[in-house]
């Protein structure tokens, strides 16, 4: 992975916040947000303060987000933002494969760059989106599928931007693999910031996952 400014990913079209919408709609925005932002580089110096001085209930309702929501403060307040740096390298950087892939083909089809991407990117476009050119990372990255979620929640067309919308790119784009991505860098012995992060990544998937499957009843 390259070393990419320390900003979340925006898609051309894309929208900074949302309209005012219902809080609860708002806070899972904000939480894709978060994602996005720290899978795709480590934290902004801005990101990591707040992160520590963070209060210690979960960004989005519900218990079962809070325990790892902690360990994600906990490890902000532990680890310099150099010491995160470094793990963000050794993880996902270097040359050659990384330690942890986070790209969607890698899961689904064992490569990068394979069906799963292009059908993605088929998808993306008829979404009305397209990857800046300023980014070096496919379609499939864990961050951009967080960051087109947040837009699918808080864009301001209601046509795109809406809750069957939702489910679709969830269930084909995103639930398929992103339990395998977060178990496999949470189970990495150099992961100490980021196994916080994914863990309560993990955690939230399956909240969303529970989420679109009862629209399903």
């Amino acid at each position: 992975m390259s070393q990419a400014p320390a900003q979340a990913i925006q898609w051309t079209g894309a929208i900074e916040h949302g309209d005012g919408g219902q809080a609860e709609e708002l806070a899972r925005a904000e939480v894709y947000g978060l994602l996005a932002e720290l899978f795709y580089a480590p934290p902004r110096a801005e990101l990591y303060e707040q992160l520590r001085v963070a209060v210690t209930e979960a960004p989005s309702a519900g218990a079962f987000l809070e325990a790892h929501w902690l360990e994600l403060v906990a490890a902000s307040r532990r680890l310099s933002l150099a010491e995160i740096n470094e793990e963000f390298v050794a993880l996902f950087g270097g040359v050659g494969k990384p330690e942890v892939c986070v790209y969607g083909s890698f899961y689904l089809a064992g490569f990068l760059n394979q069906q799963p991407l292009a059908t993605l990117r088929q998808d993306l476009l008829a979404l009305g989106l397209e990857r800046p050119s300023s980014v070096l990372e496919t379609e499939d990255h864990l961050a951009s599928v967080c960051e087109v979620m947040r837009y699918l929640i808080a864009g301001d067309d209601a046509g795109v931007s809406n809750l069957a919308g939702q489910q679709r790119f969830f269930n084909a784009h995103v639930r398929s693999w992103v339990t395998q991505c977060c178990e496999a860098l949470a189970q990495h012995p150099r992961a100490d910031f980021y196994r916080a992060l994914a863990v309560f990544a993990q955690d939230f998937f399956a909240v969303e996952s529970q989420g679109f499957d009862l629209l399903e009843l």
